[in-house]
């Protein structure tokens, strides 16, 4: 008896990754799942590079410590430029820089839906064809690779956000239509799309208990995610073992898909 319980203790489940070498940049990497991704690929020894929209890395009370950092705003073509200028070769490309209510505004106002569209889907674009020289350039195995961050809100109605929702819709047309058109070049495109987690992005909910109850009982595992639980599904689909992957939509949302 005393035996099997010793084995039980001993018993663990988790991947350990190793990508000493590749070249990532991640963007919004300062916060939520940005952060936790950065942070996963820094201790799995990649050279990280991360954006945010602040002026530099010191503006953060983040750690961001054995990472690069450039600022990127994705509305400004010249900003998209500039950072692209510092990749001759990149690996790992992670679009995961976005929010609602781009400004302030209200999504469901013509004004409010263009801007989050412009941030969400156009940006990202644009960046995206931006690093495509430099992820062509990618000696990585199974090739080089993007991943695009959409969100439940693509896949479910979420009135409060119509514009981000759309954006993020945009976002798996988008990684479906790179990835058939990108495989001559090696490079492999795929999506995640979290549920409801718990980041910054999602903290004004949690001064709203009813919003806060109706959103979890539409989660069968009963509670928000964690940045962390998203990471390790981003990295995979960056590894030689998802080599023949590529166009797919990974979902993780403690099923709340499933209604």
């Amino acid at each position: 008896m005393a035996e099997e319980t010793n084995r039980e203790l001993r018993m663990n489940a988790r991947v350990v990754f190793d990508f000493t070498g590749t070249r990532v940049l991640i963007t919004g990497g300062t916060s939520g799942i940005g952060h936790a991704t950065a942070v996963l690929f820094r201790n799995a020894g990649a050279d990280v590079t991360i954006t945010g929209t602040r002026s530099s890395q010191g503006d953060y009370q983040t750690d961001l410590s054995g990472m690069s950092y450039a600022q990127l705003v994705l509305t400004d073509p010249a900003s998209i430029d500039a950072l692209k200028e510092r990749f001759d070769a990149l690996d790992v490309l992670i679009n995961n820089a976005g929010a609602n209510f781009p400004g302030g505004l209200d999504e469901s106002a013509p004004d409010g839906f263009d801007a989050s569209v412009a941030l969400n889907l156009n940006g990202t674009y644009r960046l995206t064809v931006a690093m495509r020289r430099a992820l062509k350039a990618s000696t990585a195995p199974g090739g080089a690779a993007v991943v695009n961050l959409s969100s439940m809100s693509a896949l479910r109605a979420v009135t409060l956000v119509p514009g981000y929702s759309a954006a993020k819709a945009g976002i798996i047309a988008l990684t479906r239509t790179l990835a058939v058109k990108w495989a001559k070049d090696g490079i492999r495109v795929n999506v995640v799309a979290p549920g409801t987690i718990d980041t910054p992005m999602t903290a004004p909910m949690q001064g709203i208990p009813a919003l806060i109850d109706s959103e979890v009982a539409l989660i069968p595992l009963g509670r928000f995610g964690r940045a962390e639980e998203i990471a390790p599904t981003i990295a995979f689909l960056c590894t030689e073992h998802s080599s023949y992957t590529t166009g797919a939509l990974f979902v993780v949302d403690g099923a709340s898909d499933c209604f």
